[in-house]
């Protein structure tokens, strides 16, 4: 692997992940906001009392006892999502889309029995996925349908859109798109494709995979740079209002595009990761300091998005 001189990082404005927690994420999230979104239920608990979208509830198991009541919740249902509270990095999702063979049928195409299912509930709550091995809380939300416009771009698992909030504007944005070889999961360190995304736009910038810039997806062959994000604008708006929610001045918001209700705010995270400067090949210190050199306290959402669009535009700040 070729090593790259810290100078030209420097010239690039990247953002490394030392200064990122020290004069980011130490600097403007408090650290009693955590809570509220390392936990993804109460993340979705909070969004849902702000009036942000977000996948709807079906059911929260805590204790074991509750697996075995909750096998008659789960019978009548065709599709849904189990999710870890406390789980990072994809770790411990499982997704099902129909019933089949007296099972539940993955977004892989595999099936899982009943049984699996309790199991797998079993070692959510016993904290296999959870951050430190905690005691942790399950929870079964509905299955997102993924928008038509991304289905040639991406094999089985649903896209989603990583955008940076700072002092409530967004400043950068990736899409995540599933592979054969993420086992059609968005997550990049298990070969996913990041897609950098103009926020004046949101159009495709460039994709990157395992770190290398690619034209087309791997799959299913569609040309990357083709992509674009419908009603962008109110993508940005729904990013941008996480910020009074959560109090987070340094912010991810993870956002995925249902087919039938639009953007739906999926997890927000107080420490989001770095790679999305590789996606939109700029770095994010230049925008950031924009943002620090001017009092930001007085503009209303709108105008923080607008601005945002108007200002961050591609070429700009990189």
């Amino acid at each position: 692997m070729k090593l790259v001189h810290p100078k030209y990082l420097r010239t690039r404005g990247i953002l490394g992940m030392n200064r990122r927690n020290i004069e980011y994420i130490a600097k403007y999230n408090d650290r009693e906001n955590f809570p509220l979104v390392d936990n993804k239920l109460a993340t979705k608990i909070i969004a849902e009392e702000e009036g942000l979208a977000v996948p709807e509830l079906l059911h929260v198991v805590s204790a074991q006892y509750e697996i075995e009541e909750l096998e008659k919740t789960l019978d009548p249902l065709e599709e849904f999502v189990v999710k870890p509270a406390h789980g990072s990095g994809g770790k411990g999702i499982l997704v099902i889309e129909g019933k089949q063979d007296g099972g539940f049928r993955k977004s892989s195409g595999s099936v899982v029995s009943p049984g699996e299912v309790k199991r797998h509930l079993t070692n959510i709550i016993s904290g296999l996925h959870s951050l430190g091995g905690r005691q942790d809380l399950a929870f079964v939300e509905e299955l997102v349908k993924v928008d038509p416009v991304f289905r040639p771009f991406s094999h089985e698992g649903v896209p989603d859109i990583r955008l940076i909030v700072f002092k409530g504007f967004p400043i950068m944005a990736m899409l995540r798109l599933a592979t054969r070889a993420s086992d059609g999961k968005a997550n990049l360190h298990q070969g996913a494709i990041g897609v950098g995304i103009d926020i004046s736009t949101g159009n495709a910038v460039q994709a990157v995979m395992n770190n290398r810039v690619i034209n087309a997806h791997p799959d299913s062959g569609a040309n990357l740079s083709e992509l674009f994000i419908p009603d962008w604008g109110e993508l940005m708006m729904l990013a941008a209002r996480c910020y009074e929610a959560t109090e987070l001045g340094y912010l991810g918001c993870d956002i995925v595009l249902d087919a039938a209700r639009g953007p739906l705010i999926l997890e927000l995270n107080a420490r989001p990761g770095l790679s999305i400067q590789i996606a939109n090949d700029c770095g994010l210190l230049p925008r950031l300091e924009h943002l620090e050199r001017f009092d930001t306290r007085k503009m209303v959402i709108d105008d923080r998005v607008d601005y945002a669009m108007q200002t961050f535009v591609k070429g700009e700040y990189s």
